[in-house]
Parts: structure tokens; sequence; C-alpha cells
């Protein structure tokens, strides 16, 4: 025997609204795909940069976001495998080691120059190498005799940790 079920046309259209909102949001939730960094896209990144004892040596947030292009070689290598595969908004601590950022420190690279100008120290100086290339290095210390010039990057021999927000994917 059947039994008879009476339901109201405005409760049936009410059910009915329901189960297609419900498909909906189930339907745009599955669709929806979430852009992830890959190489050669251009990027917007806001960091922080910090030494192994925690002291900040660079920060981008007063700053516009700092833009490149993903495996271009414009950043030290650690820090772009670092933002492969992020995705807009997401926030991730990146630690790269020295030989991944900008090296070891090199003793060959600490020059002693004769003056033959009015040097000082922290100033920055171009080496002209045989080659006709500059090298940039920093004095580190002025005698009556000659100059100590450093051409290490400021960074060199330093593990660093950067924690990156990528803001864009253009």
């Amino acid at each position: 025997r059947l039994r008879e079920l009476r339901i109201d046309m405005k409760d049936l259209k009410g059910l009915l609204l329901f189960t297609i909102m419900l498909l909906a949001a189930g339907a745009a939730g599955c669709t929806e795909t979430v852009a992830q960094a890959e190489a050669g896209d251009v990027v917007k990144v806001h960091y922080t940069g910090t030494f192994a004892n925690g002291t900040i040596f660079d920060a981008s947030t007063d700053r516009e976001p700092l833009e490149f292009t993903l495996g271009a070689g414009e950043m030290i290598p650690g820090f772009d495998e670092g933002v492969l595969g992020m995705e807009v908004g997401s926030t991730k601590t990146i630690q790269i080691p020295a030989d991944q950022a900008y090296g070891h420190y090199r003793e060959d690279l600490v020059l002693e120059l004769d003056l033959s100008e009015d040097l000082v120290v922290g100033q920055q100086v171009g080496l002209t190498l045989p080659d006709g290339g500059v090298l940039i290095g920093r004095v580190v210390d002025v005698s009556t005799t000659g100059a100590i010039v450093d051409a290490n990057h400021r960074l060199a021999g330093e593990d660093l940790t950067f924690s990156v927000q990528l803001i864009d994917i253009a």
C-alpha cells in the first residue's frame, strides 16, 4: 500500500532552492584553482630578511613590494627557489645557506692598496679588473701608506632567513 504524502508547494520551493544553492556552492569550490608562482612569472613580494641571530638586515614592508621574474637570475638562487610554488596571499619562511645567497666570505677579496687618493673608512670604491670589469669594494681601514678594501658582498658568509609574502603574480 502506498501512503499519500502531502507537501506544501511553498515547502517544496524552499527545499528545491536550498538544494540548488548547495550544489552551486559545491561546484564552485570544485572548479576554483589557485595560481601558484612558476618560473617565468613576474611576481611581487614583501619580505623581511634576518640573520641567524634574528637581527633584521632588510625589509620591504615600508616600501613598494619587490618585483622580479622568477628563474631569471635577478635574485639570489635560494630566494628564487623559495618563492616557486607559492600562492598569492601566502606567507613562507625561507632559510638560505650562504652558498645559495651571497657566497662564502673570501679572504682573497680583501685587498691592500697603495694610497693614491684620500679614502675614508666605509667609502665604496670601484676596482678595475684586468679584463676591464669593475669590482665594488668597501674601505675597511686606512693608514698613512695604504688602504684595506673588502670586495665581498656585505652579506657574504651569512646564512639568511626571509619571511616572504606573495602579493601578486602578473
